[in-house]
């Protein structure tokens, strides 16, 4: 929305940019271009009033909190009181939130204004932003092709200047994905640091609210934001807070940076040549680059779709139609459907040993060489997505659609963070960093973003 995060905080901190503004002009941008872009499913009618309170608290010299004024996307499968919750689906079209999920609680105390719910690919199941039942979404950075998916439209919002932050969920990549392809970015939290309430779930032990922003201040002032212990939830770890602003100016000289040669074995060579270059600026701010073995990195991919299946199919036998609308299967899309059907079958008491069993193991495996492999350097990088973004309506296999997951999903399964940022481009289309690292280390891997950054 032409400044960055930082510039408009400070903006609005000093009276030169109201609150109310800087929401006018997202929506002026929505009204410009969602037509086009499909981006939001449906926009917040009090988010001007909203941004009204924040201007009278700033004038009144109280404190407005660290978000104050900035106008915020929440996908749409991220509880917010009052407003559609719909998962992009036509099970929950009709679904109106009664209460807000505990990341949006903490982003409404710290003077963030939700401005509508983001398009998604439908339960965020898929890659593309294709499957939504209100409409694929367009990718402003590479019009015509895919914006990545899940959050299709959390991308997408950021990337068309429509909002300045966005919260978002990652189970396979489902940020990480988008970030790259749009050129935007994002981070996937370590497994717990983010809580999950309010989250209607694809997969309860991989999912993870995130952050998309146009920067990594933006990206790292949300996740200082929404990070932290929720003593409602059994599943959080127990931080009461974290910080990550003040060490990203911390330069990079001491950092040990990680290639695997897997990478290249799984990549596109055009992608990986983009992402050769990033590696190679790292090594010109100081950084030393070492190479580590992540063997069995290509089991990620099936292991991963094997539990989050089973697990979906658990989450989604409360869709019956008695109380959330109309019953999934009759009115799901054929992806939504597919997923269903294989964890049915992957559930079943027949068939555990055979699949679930043998993922778990795969999961055990690959958590087991990540923390070998981290052990040994600070964060490890290479590429997002293994491929450039089709074109909107081109007809993909099941195999090929998942394949963009290929090295997303090992980190899921690893329970670490990664962060993605802009690497470069290739035919005019953003190719994405992807930095991963150990668990909580966040604070790295955003320093690590933020020097490759400074240095575009």
């Amino acid at each position: 929305m032409g400044r960055g995060t930082l510039e408009k905080l400070d903006a609005i901190h000093r009276g030169e940019l109201s609150a109310v503004e800087n929401v006018q002009r997202a929506l002026e941008q929505i009204e410009k271009l969602d037509k086009q872009i499909k981006a939001f499913i449906e926009l917040n009618p009090n988010a001007r009033a909203e941004a009204e309170a924040v201007d009278r608290r700033i004038k009144r010299g109280e404190r407005a909190g660290k978000l104050a004024g900035l106008a915020i996307g929440a996908k749409s499968n991220i509880n917010v009181g009052d407003l559609r919750t719909t998962c992009a689906s036509k099970t929950l079209g009709n679904y109106v939130a009664t209460y807000d999920a505990e990341v949006v609680k903490r982003v409404r105390a710290a003077g963030g204004i939700i401005i509508g719910m983001n398009n998604m690919d439908e339960f965020a199941c898929g890659s593309s932003g294709e499957t939504s039942a209100f409409g694929p979404t367009d990718n402003p950075a590479a019009p015509g092709r895919i914006p990545g998916g899940s959050s299709s439209g959390s991308a997408a919002a950021i990337a068309a200047g429509m909002c300045d932050l966005c919260l978002a969920s990652d189970t396979g990549g489902s940020i990480r994905n988008p970030a790259s392809h749009c050129g935007v970015v994002g981070i996937r939290p370590t497994q717990g640091l983010v809580p999950s309430h309010g989250l209607i779930e694809l997969s309860v032990s991989f999912d993870q609210i995130g952050p998309l922003a146009p920067d990594v201040y933006g990206t790292a002032l949300m996740l200082e934001t929404i990070a932290g212990r929720n003593p409602d939830e059994c599943t959080t770890l127990d931080l009461s807070s974290v910080n990550y602003l003040d060490k990203l100016d911390v330069k990079i000289e001491s950092i040990r940076v990680g290639t695997s040669p897997k990478f290249s074995e799984l990549t596109d060579p055009a992608v990986m040549k983009v992402i050769d270059g990033a590696v190679e600026k790292l090594h010109d701010l100081g950084a030393e680059v070492v190479e580590v073995e992540l063997p069995h990195l290509e089991k990620g991919l099936s292991a991963y779709y094997v539990i989050m299946s089973a697990e979906f199919f658990s989450a989604t036998r409360k869709f019956d139609g008695r109380k959330y609308g109309r019953r999934i299967e009759e009115v799901c899309g054929d992806e939504v459907l597919r997923r269903i059907k294989c964890g049915d079958y992957i559930s079943r008491k027949e068939q555990r040993g055979k699949y679930y069993q043998r993922a778990l193991q795969v999961r055990t495996l690959l958590r087991r060489e990540f923390k070998e492999a981290l052990d040994r350097v600070d964060v490890i990088v290479g590429p997002t997505v293994p491929k450039l973004p089709h074109e909107l309506g081109t007809k993909l296999s099941p195999a090929e659609m998942r394949a963009y997951d290929y090295l997303t999903s090992p980190i899921s399964l690893a329970g670490t963070c990664a962060g993605v940022i802009k690497a470069g481009e290739v035919n005019g289309i953003p190719v994405g960093l992807q930095v991963q690292g150990r668990v909580l280390g966040e604070g790295t891997v955003l320093r690590v973003m933020h020097a490759l950054e400074a240095v575009k």
